[in-house]
């Protein structure tokens, strides 16, 4: 566990860095809006959780990419929604400062993505007999 735990958090750190470095290509050299830059940034970084959670946090290169791509896929937009949401709540309702307020969201959705990629996402299906 301790060996996911770590390769989760290169993996959700190298996909944070490339979705940052995408964004703000779009935006300020291309003058891309904002949100839809934000998009562009979401679909490279899913680029790297992907292959870098398939390959070394969940190491599940025997499940097949029909099945764990379109799941992890709704994983990340379920991550995205839950953190737009929950951000938002915080900030409104939560006499919290914006910044425990945000690592209070990354956490909870952290522990989301990682609970539900490893035990669906690139969960391998039961074999039937």
């Amino acid at each position: 566990m301790t060996r996911q735990l770590f390769w989760f958090g290169v993996v959700g750190v190298s996909a944070m860095l490339l979705h940052f470095a995408l964004v703000t290509l779009a935006l300020v050299p291309l003058g891309v809006a904002p949100l839809v830059a934000n998009v562009l940034g979401f679909l490279g970084a899913f680029q790297i959780s992907y292959w870098g959670h398939r390959r070394f946090t969940f190491e599940a290169g025997h499940v097949p990419h029909r099945q764990a791509l379109p799941r992890f896929f709704g994983v990340s937009c379920l991550s995205f929604c839950v953190n737009e949401a929950l951000y938002f709540l915080l900030l409104r309702y939560a006499p919290l400062d914006y910044r425990v307020s945000l690592a209070i969201v990354l956490f909870a959705v952290a522990v989301l993505t990682f609970a539900l990629g490893k035990l669906w996402a690139f969960a391998a299906a039961p074999h039937t007999n």
